[in-house]
């Protein structure tokens, strides 16, 4: 607590977590102090506007993974959207500005959302040229991930990594409607192990972290969120994190995912908003089409530059699908401030961001 601790509702702050996050159909909503034995989504009584029976096939579900490597950024995840399936892999090469993507498309059945992220149940498929495998050790602070993936036009990936917790974890379960619970935990963790791309291996070393998203909820049918992270170490080589999300939570205040992460400890953020210079689908190159993210919220909490130096654009308009998903990454500048009052600066550091908008 501090003196900008005024500026978090008390609702933001964890309490003890149930057993199921949905008990006799109504969802729980807040910010929780561990793990869920039970994420029971799929017990929600009428979360969307259809009836009970349709929320397989409206509850959408991912396990995500982001490293940040010397040599570059590493974001991949394997996502269920109950009627389609998709495992997403890029890797942003730093060096150079060189984006490497491979989308695989997964039967539904085949791509496997870990039950929980307790006692190594599995994030996992392997179909065709795409293998990757979460296995979820959090009672533990531990997780590790391996996977391969292939094409012919980018060539093959593949990673095997060890992460041990290096920070408080983030737990919410956040309101899209009355019943309609958006969950997701977000932990950053100290990464050991390697990557591989197109046979020039990368190693781990004592700058290497990474965050997992594990993440479930039933999206409104137009849905849009925007989404700023980082992980690394402060400048005296302490864990440092953060993650920035703007959703359609309906009570901003109560219910966000904004925090700092510390070394063993988080410092909570209000609500922020991202404005961008230019629409984000407009990138070409950092040089020929500038564009700069910048959030901010409505205390001088948070005020924080994203520099793009390179978009992943996954756009497809078929019927009454739309889907416009931008992922991001780019370099930062400006600076945090705990609770406490404690300024983070945050000059140069690399970043990754998505802008996202739905109608599906």
């Amino acid at each position: 607590m501090g003196e900008y601790s005024q500026y978090i509702s008390d609702q933001r702050r964890e309490v003890a977590t149930p057993a199921s996050l949905v008990n006799e159909g109504k969802a729980s909503f807040g910010t929780f102090d561990k793990e869920f034995e039970n994420l029971n989504l799929l017990d929600a009584k009428k979360p969307t506007h259809l009836a009970t029976c349709f929320n397989k096939i409206k509850l959408t579900r991912w396990e995500a993974l982001e490293v940040h490597l010397d040599e570059g950024e590493l974001v991949v995840g394997l996502c269920n959207m109950g009627v389609m399936a998709t495992l997403a892999t890029l890797f942003f090469d730093i060096r150079n500005s060189k984006l490497y993507s491979w989308s695989n498309t997964i039967p539904v059945k085949k791509a496997i959302i870990a039950q929980n992220l307790l006692n190594g149940h599995t994030t996992h498929t392997d179909h065709k040229n795409a293998m990757i495998k979460y296995i979820n050790d959090f009672q533990e602070g531990k997780a590790e991930v391996n996977g391969a993936i292939k094409n012919k036009k980018t060539g093959e990936i593949s990673f095997d990594f060890f992460l041990v917790r290096a920070s408080k974890p983030s737990i919410v379960s956040i309101p899209f409607g009355p019943n309609r619970p958006l969950y997701t935990q977000k932990d950053l963790f100290k990464a050991e192990g390697s990557l591989t791309l197109n046979g020039e291996t990368f190693k781990c070393n004592e700058n290497t972290y990474a965050v997992i998203d594990d993440h479930r909820g039933y999206y409104p049918r137009h849905a849009h969120y925007d989404w700023l992270t980082t992980m690394g170490k402060d400048k005296d080589g302490n864990p440092l994190g953060f993650n920035l999300t703007r959703n359609q939570s309906i009570d901003q205040e109560k219910y966000n995912e904004n925090l700092i992460w510390l070394k063993n400890a988080s410092s909570l953020l209000p609500p922020v908003v991202f404005k961008k210079s230019a629409p984000t689908k407009t990138f070409i190159s950092a040089k020929e089409t500038p564009i700069i993210w910048t959030v901010k919220d409505d205390h001088g909490m948070v005020n924080v530059n994203f520099r793009l130096t390179g978009v992943n654009k996954m756009i497809v308009h078929a019927g009454i699908i739309r889907i416009d998903y931008f992922v991001t990454f780019g370099v930062l500048d400006g600076y945090l401030l705990q609770e406490d009052g404690k300024k983070i600066v945050l000059d140069g550091i690399q970043g990754i961001g998505e802008d996202k908008t739905l109608l599906f």
